[in-house]
């Protein structure tokens, strides 16, 4: 850098000097300043026009600023720069042109003695302050006393708006990139945000639980899924939560900056994200409609895919179910294209649904000869022998039972009943009998053991 000794060693004394001839001349070694290419002198503005700037340095002519070196700010009329007799540091780009005019620099100034401020912001990890003021190519200039460069991708958490809508604006920045040699520095408002958020994503966090339902709004789209901001924190709902029906790409579904509802499905709170679900939100339309059909159903469906294992049939929009090769015909079938081609319509039975993988198994075999309903009724006759066998069983027992033990008759109820019989027996007359009628002593107990007898047998049948 260059010294300025107009002031400093110009004095009333020496500012005349006799030259050769004896005459007293300007001491002009002392009035003009030594200086190369690339110093950095002071100077004072002497005149303003539309596309340079006249300064005083103190050289044997005026420097020249070029309307293009007086900022880093483009397309500024030089007026609202400068004012006459300000005094301004500038760089000497050339000391003398083709022309003889000193071209300077006010910009190339203020850049290197911004450097100096910004390695040192960049050293101790602080924020910088300064306005957008031109939109390039991949992001935005931004003002810092040079020309720090602003990546669209670090200019907000969500996906930027356009990019000449931030021009005029003032922002915070991280300074993430400094290389002096190429002139060049990098920031991140991105960085700023992130960091005032990341302790309000943790207190949301913290009040966020699996299976909860949140607005958000989609920030942007991949070809695997959405993301989502949820008060400040960002989730992904991959493309198979998005939608009950098969999504090819998310776009079908979701726009960016729209708003939805969706259900958290895991939290990770280590990375403060989000696993999402839009579809959870949503009625299933596969269950709606599978209430209008139940197992047995038969019902006129269409093919709309063939594979190795078998057909698919779509009975409604939304409803398809497989009939597997072994379902096709009663004889072995090969290939399922033997049997019918895609947009072949058949008569299909509904053989199995399963709500869970929301899945249907159909039949075209079952539908003149169902097996399920013919297993069913051999069960059931099965059963019924089985039921009758056991009754059968359990009477033979009985009467098992009974048989091996017979119930006691008193004796005293026998004596009685005996008695009875021989009173109300008819008096038989016996040949060994009196000539009064009267029974012999032989004859009486003859009737008894046959009266006994008789009780008995009696016993026993009851």
């Amino acid at each position: 850098m260059a010294e300025n000794n107009i002031n400093t060693k110009l004095t009333d004394e020496n500012y005349m000097v006799k030259n050769d001839k004896g005459e007293m001349v300007p001491n002009y070694d002392l009035t003009m300043i030594s200086f190369n290419d690339g110093d950095i002198v002071t100077g004072r503005v002497v005149k303003i026009e539309k596309d340079e700037v006249l300064v005083d340095i103190g050289f044997k002519s005026e420097g020249v600023i070029p309307v293009s070196e007086l900022s880093i700010r483009k397309s500024l009329n030089p007026e609202e720069i400068l004012k006459l007799d300000d005094l301004i540091e500038i760089v000497v780009l050339q000391k003398e042109d083709q022309d003889g005019r000193c071209i300077l620099s006010k910009k190339r100034a203020e850049v290197e003695q911004n450097f100096d401020r910004v390695e040192k912001i960049y050293e101790s990890n602080e924020t910088i302050e300064g306005e957008i003021i031109e939109c390039v190519k991949g992001g935005l200039i931004v003002d810092i006393g040079l020309r720090g460069f602003l990546p669209a991708s670090l200019i907000d958490v969500r996906k930027t708006r356009e990019l000449d809508s931030y021009i005029g604006e003032s922002c915070i920045c991280k300074i993430i990139e400094v290389d002096r040699n190429r002139n060049n520095v990098v920031l991140s408002r991105k960085a700023i945000i992130e960091g005032e958020r990341r302790e309000q994503r943790k207190e949301v966090l913290d009040s966020m639980e699996v299976g909860q339902i949140r607005k958000g709004a989609i920030t942007s789209i991949a070809d695997f899924g959405a993301f989502v901001d949820v008060d400040g924190v960002d989730g992904l709902v991959h493309i198979s939560e998005l939608s009950w029906n098969h999504v090819k790409h998310p776009s079908e579904v979701v726009e960016v900056n729209q708003d939805v509802d969706v259900e958290i499905l895991d939290i990770d709170r280590e990375k403060q994200r989000l696993s999402l679900g839009l579809k959870q939100t949503q009625k299933d339309p596969w269950l709606e409609k599978i209430k209008d059909y139940t197992n047995k159903d038969v019902i006129n469906g269409k093919v709309t895919r063939i594979v190795k294992f078998g057909l698919f049939v779509q009975i409604e929009d939304g409803l398809e179910g497989l009939v597997h090769i072994s379902e096709l015909a009663e004889e072995p079938v090969r290939r399922p294209s033997d049997v019918a081609k895609i947009g072949d319509e058949l008569l299909v039975r509904i053989i199995d649904i399963d709500f869970d993988k929301r899945r249907m198994a159909f039949s075209v075999k079952q539908v003149e000869n169902p097996v399920e309903e013919n297993a069913e009724e051999e069960a059931k006759k099965t059963e019924d022998k089985l039921e009758e066998k056991e009754s059968g069983t359990e009477k033979v027992e009985t009467a098992v039972e009974t048989a091996e033990a017979p119930e006691e008759i008193p004796e005293e109820k026998t004596e009685e009943k005996t008695e009875e019989v021989i009173k109300d027996a008819p008096e038989k007359k016996d040949p060994g009998s009196s000539e009064d009628g009267t029974v012999s002593e032989n004859e009486k107990e003859k009737q008894i053991k046959e009266i006994l007898k008789e009780l008995k047998d009696e016993a026993n049948l009851d």
